[in-house]
């Protein structure tokens, strides 16, 4: 059996594990990880696998994940059953969606149907909501997002510094954005929607995870989140088919989306910006603050979409520019990714 870090730890969920198991463990190995604190460990029996959370309460809470689960599942969706909870320790015990996500499974052959039931399963969860049950996806958390931006990505990362005109058309770019996005009807929102998250299964596809950081927002975010994906690519074309059937499906079933496509696809668009905003500071932090550098790779990707949309739309000229400055200054210093 493989010993993580932090041995002690290990030991007290390896001994409830034991303990909670209708059969003797055969094995305890890791799964995943994520970007928090979170760790997974898959814990095998002779006649079935589970998943094992640990979520230290000094910087995780559990419950959050808990209630998500069971109100997605409620809704429809495949979140994995939460089967024993030590929230003491911050351990659960989850069944067992297997080992391949959506990125593993993703090719030109299989990505429509996977789309699909990626929309319909977003659907379910859209549908069963209502104001009061999830944190609001508010102007102020929706800002601090995009701060990341300026404080890990461009201060830390890149090193540089804002002037006084830059950090105005920072301060003015975040406005339009945050006007555009809280103008948007509100929904259940995964807040990660994307082809990591998502697990390959049957026969309810897809297996939905890391959802504990749900909330009340717009109604594009998820869409953005899977179709302007950090971690793999489609052609445009291919990316509006898919946005068109699930507008078509919203739209049956009742959803709020704007019966104006291009209007839609705006809003998306719009949303995606602060999002990508947003993520390009935490792959920044992720980097600098937790040593995590994998994420450095997939900067370029997210920035290209950023710049796309900048490029599109009326009041991001000043912003496009701004990153055009940024990137000279990087290039003149010799950094790169």
């Amino acid at each position: 059996m493989e010993r993580p870090e932090q041995p002690e730890r290990f030991e007290r969920l390896t001994t409830w594990i034991r303990a909670i198991l209708p059969e003797p463990l055969s094995e305890l190995t890791p799964a995943s990880a994520d970007a928090s604190f979170r760790r997974y460990f898959r814990a095998r029996t002779t006649s079935a696998s589970f998943i094992v959370m640990d979520a230290p309460p000094s910087h995780e809470d559990c419950a959050p994940f808990i209630h998500v689960a069971r109100l997605f599942r409620a809704a429809g969706a495949n979140t994995p059953e939460i089967l024993a909870e030590n929230l003491a320790e911050g351990f659960l015990l989850l069944s067992d969606f297997g080992d391949t996500t959506y990125l593993a499974a993703l090719t030109e052959a299989t990505a429509d149907a996977l789309y699909r039931d990626a929309n319909s399963a977003l659907i379910k969860i859209q549908t069963s909501s209502r104001p009061g049950e999830l944190p609001p996806y508010d102007a102020e958390l929706l800002s601090r997002e995009m701060r990341l931006f300026p404080d890990w990505y461009v201060d830390r990362h890149l090193n540089l510094r804002l002037d006084a005109e830059q950090r105005n058309v920072l301060d003015q770019t975040f406005q339009r954005i945050l006007d555009n996005n809280l103008a948007q009807a509100q929904v259940y929102v995964h807040r990660d929607w994307h082809s990591r998250n998502l697990m390959l299964t049957t026969p309810d596809n897809p297996g939905v995870l890391d959802f504990q950081d749900a909330v009340y927002g717009p109604i594009t975010y998820d869409l953005a989140s899977i179709y302007k994906d950090a971690y793999i690519r489609w052609d445009e074309e291919r990316v509006i088919d898919w946005l068109v059937r699930y507008w078509e499906a919203a739209r049956k079933a009742g959803l709020p989306v704007n019966s104006d496509f291009g209007a839609f696809y705006r809003d998306f668009e719009w949303m995606g910006v602060q999002r990508h905003i947003k993520v390009l500071g935490i792959f920044a932090r992720l980097c600098h603050r937790d040593g995590k550098t994998g994420y450095l790779k997939d900067m370029p990707l997210v920035m290209d979409y950023l710049r796309r949309a900048c490029a599109r739309y009326n009041g991001l000229g000043d912003f496009l520019r701004l990153l055009d400055a940024l990137e000279g200054k990087q290039l003149e210093a010799g950094y790169t990714f």
